[in-house]
């Protein structure tokens, strides 16, 4: 463990690019945690229960044990992640100190990915694969989108002598965007088109903690779905379907 404080963290999560962004965070920093798979296509996320964890209804979402001794409630995955490398991360693993030039340039990346990366690709995987009528501008709009970030990424990673986003190490930057990344087939991108973001993300996955993190609180498919259209196509179908459900649900509360 990378701190001497014993946390008591319970994890809310599902098998999503944003909620395996904390299990992998929290195994980088081998750190215990109870895990609570949250049924997000039966709308579990939005039971009173979890809405007194994360007011907005979102996964990932987790509650710890504060410094005094009181329960703490975390929501927003950039907000969770810098809470575990702030709390835990005394040995900077894969965070730098604070106040560092290092540290303001993991903010920028962690920044860059959850106002830029995660909604414009998760529009692309909207538009593309659920969404009950194909919109040719929606589509374009947010794929095009997500292929230019993925530019600013791979232009960045070609003159990083590290290979990672900042300094010298892999961090709370780099964990934020694998996900996403190792998802760009679903979302119409494809990856061979940026070859130091690929050879990034396949570096990623080498990680121990990357590999056991990305199967919280199951199985992570994607890789395996990409190569088979039919099954693929039949996940993307039932994913829709409750999509849509849930969506006409919200907006009749």
């Amino acid at each position: 463990m990378a701190s001497a404080r014993s946390p008591k963290i319970d994890l809310y999560t599902a098998q999503t690019p944003n909620g395996i962004k904390i299990s992998i965070t929290l195994e980088e920093l081998s750190l215990p945690y109870t895990t609570h798979a949250v049924d997000i296509s039966k709308n579990t996320q939005k039971e009173p229960w979890f809405l007194a964890i994360n007011p907005n209804g979102r996964i990932p979402a987790l509650t710890d044990t504060f410094s005094d001794g009181q329960s703490i409630r975390l929501f927003e995955s950039g907000s969770i992640m810098q809470y575990l490398v702030e709390q835990y991360d005394t040995e900077h693993l894969i965070s730098y100190p604070k106040g560092t030039r290092e540290s303001y340039e993991v903010n920028n990346w962690l920044f860059f990915m959850n106002a830029g990366v995660g909604p414009m690709q998760g529009q692309a995987n909207h538009f593309r694969r659920y969404a009950p009528e194909k919109i040719p501008y929606g589509v374009d709009r947010y794929v095009n989108e997500t292929r230019r970030l993925y530019k600013v990424l791979d232009t960045h990673l070609a003159a990083s002598k590290s290979t990672y986003l900042v300094g010298d190490k892999c961090t709370i930057a780099d964990i934020a965007h694998w996900g996403w990344v190792a998802l760009a087939g679903w979302s119409g991108v494809d990856i061979e088109e940026f070859p130091h973001l690929k050879a990034w993300e396949e570096r990623m996955l080498q990680r121990p903690a990357v590999e056991k993190g990305r199967h919280v609180p199951t199985p992570h498919r994607f890789k395996e779905l990409l190569k088979d259209p039919e099954e693929m196509e039949r996940h993307a179908k039932e994913t829709a379907q409750w999509i849509q459900k849930n969506q006409k649900a919200d907006a009749q509360k």
